[in-house]
């Protein structure tokens, strides 16, 4: 079963694309595989140009649909439970066993809290209780 974490940002207005990058950054650094699971195309390029230009010093090696590289962008749930799976729909995933850790990043406005209440609520009816991060 997959861990579950959600960061809250409680008082930064910083956008869920921003953190994701942050925090992608940081995770590769011990686990080499990361799913950014994205139905919406616009976001997908959006994120896609946000890996290249985030930070000028370092690159994050990425693709849309490519499963080969150390972060792949997909409106599809990856092959393998290898992967770290950042959730950028408005649903929680319910196949937990199928992941090593699924990552909610939820921003400080009343929109995006209310769908993160309802992640949260989900995955403990699935029997998990997500960890918290407030930021």
């Amino acid at each position: 079963m997959a861990k579950i974490s959600f960061y809250l940002f409680e008082n930064s207005q910083e956008r869920q694309v921003e953190s994701a990058c942050r925090l992608c950054r940081k995770i590769l650094n011990q686990h080499p595989h990361i799913w950014w699971y994205c139905a919406d195309p616009d976001l997908q390029n959006e994120l896609d140009e946000l890996l290249w230009s985030f930070d000028p010093k370092s690159f994050i090696a990425h693709g849309i649909d490519q499963p080969h590289s150390p972060v792949c962008i997909s409106k599809d749930l990856p092959p393998s439970n290898d992967w770290i799976v950042f959730n950028f729909n408005n649903h929680a995933l319910e196949q937990t066993q199928d992941f090593r850790h699924i990552i909610e990043i939820i921003e400080n406005n009343e929109t995006a809290k209310q769908i993160g209440r309802e992640k949260f609520k989900m995955y403990r009816r699935l029997g998990i209780e997500p960890r918290t991060f407030k930021l």
